[in-house]
């Protein structure tokens, strides 16, 4: 428990010093990608849920968040992408 907890202050620790370095406007930006990160990772528990419900025999719950988390992640760099793309064809 103590290696958990040495490591959870070392995230935190690197998250503030990163918060810092961030200039103001990628502070700005920061919460709405947030919460365009925790909607594509939801999406993924439920795309996930769906397809292992239809397609496989249960796994177990780890391979299934690993699924899941994967997909989301995917999906949010995609998204971000083709926001970026349409951004700049716009201008």
């Amino acid at each position: 428990m103590t290696l958990i907890f040495m490591a959870l202050v070392a995230v935190l620790v690197a998250t503030v010093f990163q918060w810092r370095l961030l200039p103001s406007a990628g502070r700005r930006r920061l919460p709405a990608m947030l919460k365009r990160l925790a909607f594509m990772m939801i999406l993924g528990l439920m795309v996930m849920g769906i397809w292992h419900a239809l397609f496989t025999d249960w796994i177990s719950w780890q391979v299934f968040i690993s699924h899941a988390s994967t997909f989301g992640l995917v999906t949010h760099i995609v998204s971000l992408w083709w926001t970026a793309e349409n951004e700049s064809a716009k201008s």
